[in-house]
């Protein structure tokens, strides 16, 4: 879900250093008052009192220590059209980021390489050229807000699925038509798909046994 966390865009720029700084949306603005969430690749400025310390262990407590111990750490933007700053370099091809600390709830996220891939072309509005299987925790405690049906859905609406999404796992594929016979119910307590029918169509995979409220 990307997560799924409520922003507004506004086109910026995009910072690419490699794979593992690959676009972060540098020029977007946190929608306050909405009490929800920013989709997963919806990333953009933001203001927290945390400390460098402790951006990092929210940012590690995403994933696995065996993955977030040695990924990199990125903050948010610290405003509009700002770089995202490197907390800390990792050596393992995962990114990771701390909660968001204008949004609803916990959602700190870590990403392999793919997924930043996925999260270049979201950013620019364009599919995604996934060849390989991309996987991305959002297993921290807590969960973020979003649709389940329309990747840029800044708010809910009657008709576009949206909700709380407990802590999961988020499965990128090379081809999202092999995705055709997996459940679009987040309430049917397993997986399942997310964004389905775009080209940004992945496979929520719940960790906590916990699934989409509303």
């Amino acid at each position: 879900m990307l997560t799924s966390r409520t922003m507004t865009l506004a086109a910026a720029g995009i910072l690419t250093a490699g794979l593992l700084t690959a676009t972060l949306l540098a020029g977007a603005q946190a929608a306050k008052g909405t009490g929800g969430t920013m989709p997963m690749g919806k990333m953009g400025p933001a203001t927290s009192k945390m400390s460098k310390a402790e951006k990092i262990a929210s940012a590690a407590s995403s994933a696995p220590a065996a993955i977030s111990g040695k990924a990199t750490v990125m903050d948010w933007p610290a405003k509009e059209g700002a770089a995202p700053e490197t907390l800390r370099t990792g050596t393992n091809g995962w990114t990771c980021f701390p909660d968001m600390p204008e949004t609803k709830g916990n959602d700190p996220m870590c990403v392999d390489e793919t997924w930043m891939q996925w999260i270049d072309a979201y950013m620019s509005h364009k599919a995604p050229a996934i060849t390989r299987v991309g996987i991305g925790y959002m297993t921290a405690p807590g969960g973020g807000w979003a649709s389940n049906t329309d990747p840029y859905a800044m708010t809910e609406a009657p008709d576009n699925h949206w909700g709380l999404h407990p802590p999961h796992l988020m499965i990128l594929v090379p081809d999202t038509k092999s995705l055709s016979g997996i459940s679009t119910d987040p309430a049917n307590g397993g997986p399942y798909v997310m964004y389905a029918g775009t080209p940004y169509a992945h496979i929520m995979a719940p960790t906590g046994g916990a699934t989409m409220h509303h």
